[in-house]
């Protein structure tokens, strides 16, 4: 079995999770804008970052069987809660920019 790169896995998820993060708060702005169409773009976006870094944490996962147990660094930890808290910002900013929608109505 392959040995993994700890923390390139641990950038990799991190670099991910910044990126949806941040497209998600871009997609917020467009909508305050009044920029609908432009808001959903961007959370589609971010939907495909916060994937592409679940990936990497998945075959990350996928290597730690018992015969070769990944002992999880700090970074690697703080990875993951970047990860998840990409995830809870996108859900809370796709539901901030639908109370946007009916406000502008």
């Amino acid at each position: 079995m392959e040995n993994i790169n700890l923390d390139k896995t641990a950038f990799q998820i991190t670099l991910h999770g910044g990126n949806a993060k941040d497209l998600a708060n871009d997609a917020l702005v467009a909508a305050k804008k009044g920029d609908y169409e432009q808001a959903e773009n961007l959370l589609a976006e971010a939907d495909k970052e916060f994937n592409l870094g679940h990936e990497v944490q998945s075959k990350a996962m996928q290597k730690d069987d018992k015969d070769n147990r990944i002992v999880p660094t700090l970074l690697l930890v703080h990875a993951k809660d970047h990860l998840m808290a990409a995830k809870t910002e996108i859900k809370l900013i796709k539901e901030l920019i639908e109370l946007h929608k009916k406000l502008d109505k």
